[in-house]
Formats: structure tokens, C-alpha cells, sequence
């Protein structure tokens, strides 16, 4: 992998993790004893990404302030006026992330994976697994993303019209993708401004341009969403 930049999305309110996010960002929650962000800046560190931004909203200058002593070295992507969710989040740090293919990975996952593993064909690889959600993506059998499904509702959204999500493979996202920087004059060819959702952005492109899967080896994932989970991490990490 050639890119050494990374965007870690940290904004979130964390409202599943109150009241522990009452008084601090999600990103400061606390996993054996050091905040969630610490484990992923380090791990992005200790990978080789020595080009990261984090993208700051809920109690921002918390957090900001955190990272100015711990990690000085790293961009502050503010979002303190807006929430601009997972999309809006990575164009809005545009200025950082530009130049080159660069990794983008949740605060709140935890996993196995070795992050120089991932290939990147086309616009972007999207890491994958197959594991119980609610929402899983569709990939056709050149595991090229093709549409989404919501399993308790039964909606589908694609590019592509009515397709039948049976024949295709659903697959739960990660949280953890590696983006071309062809990403951005898409996201203007498509409409996409402000406030926007990565998936919805993806939802749209892949028809034309290649967005696929990547199931690493032997692949394992935390997600350190609920409170339950945080006791789970500490014995994953």
C-alpha cells in the first residue's frame, strides 16, 4: 500500500455510549486506560502512516486539546460548527487528504487487521465481513459493490434499479476503507456537498466507477459502540 495518510472519523456523538459521552467526546472513552483515539493513532502510527487527521465535533476543543499534547503532530479537521457525517467529514478534510490514495477508519472499531493489507482497485476498497447487521452492502461475484439492504425493513437501494439482493453477497461494512483521492472531484460530479453519508455517496458512484470488497484473512472486528463492548475491547486489545 503506498499511501501514508489516514483519516480517522472521530466527530460522532457517541450517543450509544452514554452517559459516558455526556461529558467527553466517544473519542476519549476510555479502554484500558487510554482513550479509544489513542489505540487507533497508535496503531496507524506503528503501521506507517505518518499523514493523519482527525476530525473533531462534539465537545471539540476537549478533544482537540487532547490531541495538541498527545499527538501534535496530527490535522484537526473541525467540525465544530456542523456534524457533517462520514462523507461530508472526508470532503471537508479534503485539504489533508489530498495527493494520493488515504486510508479512512472509525474511532470506534477495533480489529485484527493489518491496514498495509488492503488493495485498492478503482475508487475505493471497501474492508468487509461477513458477521450479523441489520445492513449489509451487496457485491456480485467480482465483489464489485452493487446496492445495500436494510434486513428488518427489507429496503434496497442500488444504481442499478429493483435488483434481488439474493443473488448478490451481503457483506457488513467495517468502518475501515481505503479511498483513491479520485474520490473528490466525484463527490462534485455527483452533487454531493455539506452534510452527506459515505454510503449514499458510494451508492451512487459504483454503477459507473469500480467500489469493491476486500474480506481480509482470518479477519476479526470490534465495535466499540455500546457500553457492553468497552469491556470486550480491553480483552481484545
Amino acid at each position: 500500500m503506498e499511501t501514508k495518510k489516514a483519516f480517522v472519523l472521530a466527530a460522532g456523538l457517541g450517543t450509544r455510549l452514554r452517559p459516558l459521552t455526556d461529558s467527553r467526546p466517544k473519542a476519549l472513552v476510555e479502554v484500558a486506560g487510554k482513550p479509544l483515539v489513542y489505540h487507533i493513532l497508535k496503531k496507524l502510527e506503528s503501521t506507517g502512516f505518518d499523514s493523519i487527521t482527525v476530525n473533531v465535533h462534539h465537545f471539540a476543543p476537549m478533544f482537540a486539546a487532547y490531541l495538541g499534547k498527545e499527538f501534535p503532530e496530527v490535522n484537526v479537521s473541525d467540525e465544530s460548527a456542523e456534524l457533517l457525517d462520514t462523507g461530508g467529514g472526508i470532503l471537508h478534510a479534503r485539504k489533508f487528504l489530498e495527493g494520493g490514495p488515504f486510508l479512512v477508519h472509525n474511532v470506534d472499531i477495533f480489529s485484527n487487521l493489518d491496514l498495509r493489507s488492503i488493495p485498492l482497485e478503482g475508487v475505493a476498497t471497501l474492508v468487509v465481513s461477513e458477521r450479523d447487521s441489520s445492513r449489509h452492502l451487496l457485491f456480485d461475484g467480482d465483489m464489485r459493490l452493487a446496492g445495500w439492504v436494510d434486513e428488518r425493513s427489507g429496503e434496497v437501494r442500488s444504481p442499478y434499479g429493483a435488483i434481488d439482493p439474493s443473488k448478490y453477497r451481503r457483506l457488513a461494512f467495517s468502518g475501515i476503507h481505503l479511498l483513491s483521492d479520485a474520490i473528490f472531484p466525484l463527490f462534485e460530479e455527483y452533487g454531493f456537498s455539506g452534510r452527506f453519508s459515505i454510503i449514499d455517496a458510494y451508492l451512487r458512484i459504483c454503477a459507473e466507477h469500480r467500489i469493491r470488497g476486500f474480506i481480509p484473512p482470518d479477519f476479526r472486528i470490534l465495535d466499540i459502540g455500546k457500553i457492553d463492548a468497552l469491556e470486550r475491547a480491553a480483552d481484545f486489545l
